[in-house]
């Protein structure tokens, strides 16, 4: 092949769709707990978390709800992947050996953001959400009627694998995905670019700015207790008797269960059998979807 910028541009084409078609069919399911949200500078700040705008009888002048309440920050993040292709492969007209390495960064590409959700999600037992306690704790602070602090609890403790239910049937979601920057792929090609010329070789890779954090701890139990029927009851009890300052319930219907691989079966006795361990109807079929997820 001759190399100048018409043939490498047909090349960096060809790649390109390789990546993208990948990209698109690679399966994902972090869109299912995290809500997007588009940023504009480095960091992005969620002062309305925890602001719930509840229906009240208009009595007198209409009560407006301040929603700088919470100061709470998501920083975007850089992330990367490069592939370098030797200039003789592309002279000897070799690309093809390079498809499935594209292929793979396109997969990896669309599941990134499962890696980051996933991931932070795992470590909401320690890790500090909006309100200042973990996003999964015992003593979230909530104002009940008279205005007097309740502490309220979205986990159960134990010592096995966690597993997580939450209401995803909302414009808010339990979780963030938040991105500055989507993920483009891009090539250093031209002659007198210096690793073209020291090294004799084509970069090709993908950059993306984003980041994940945690929404609303209201719409997300965590537990580390065994997945039985009477700990997921006693889960969805908990979810649904949330209320906002005020004491009004947010009326909150968990609509998923997220686990991890050690947990699958478990999950699927609960929520997809139509018989209990003992021969019994199983009450909880079909109550909540189930995500699985090898990120967690």
């Amino acid at each position: 092949m001759l190399l100048n910028a018409q043939n490498l541009d047909l090349v960096f084409s060809g790649l390109k769709t390789v990546f993208n078609d990948a990209f698109t069919a690679a399966p994902s399911k972090w869109a299912e707990v995290a809500m997007t949200v588009q940023s504009s500078s480095a960091d992005e700040q969620y002062t309305w978390l925890g602001e719930f705008p509840q229906m009240r009888e208009w009595i007198g002048p209409r009560h407006v709800k301040n929603l700088s309440a919470h100061g709470f920050k998501i920083v975007n993040r850089k992330f990367e992947s490069t592939i370098s292709i030797k200039r003789e492969h592309i002279e000897d007209d070799r690309i093809g050996i390079f498809k499935p390495a594209l292929t793979e960064m396109g997969r990896a590409s669309a599941q990134h953001p499962d890696e980051l959700v996933f991931g932070l999600l795992s470590q909401g037992f320690n890790t500090t959400c909006y309100d200042g306690q973990n996003f999964f704790d015992t003593e979230h602070p909530v104002k009940d009627a008279n205005g007097q602090d309740v502490l309220v609890s979205n986990m159960q403790d134990g010592a096995g694998p966690a597993w997580y239910l939450m209401d995803t049937t909302r414009g808010v979601k339990p979780m963030v995905w938040q991105t500055r920057t989507p993920y483009e792929f891009t090539a250093l090609t031209r002659s007198e670019d210096e690793n073209v010329f020291r090294n004799d070789e084509y970069l090709y890779g993908v950059r993306a700015r984003a980041n994940a954090g945690f929404g609303l701890w209201q719409l997300a139990f965590g537990s580390r207790a065994e997945l039985t029927p009477q700990n997921y009851a006693a889960a969805r009890s908990a979810m649904m008797r949330f209320t906002a300052d005020g004491g009004n319930k947010l009326g909150i219907m968990p609509s998923l269960l997220v686990v991890p691989p050690e947990l699958e079966s478990a999950a699927l006795a609960l929520l997809n059998t139509e018989l209990g361990a003992n021969g019994e109807s199983n009450i909880w079929k079909g109550t909540a979807k189930i995500a699985l997820t090898p990120y967690l």
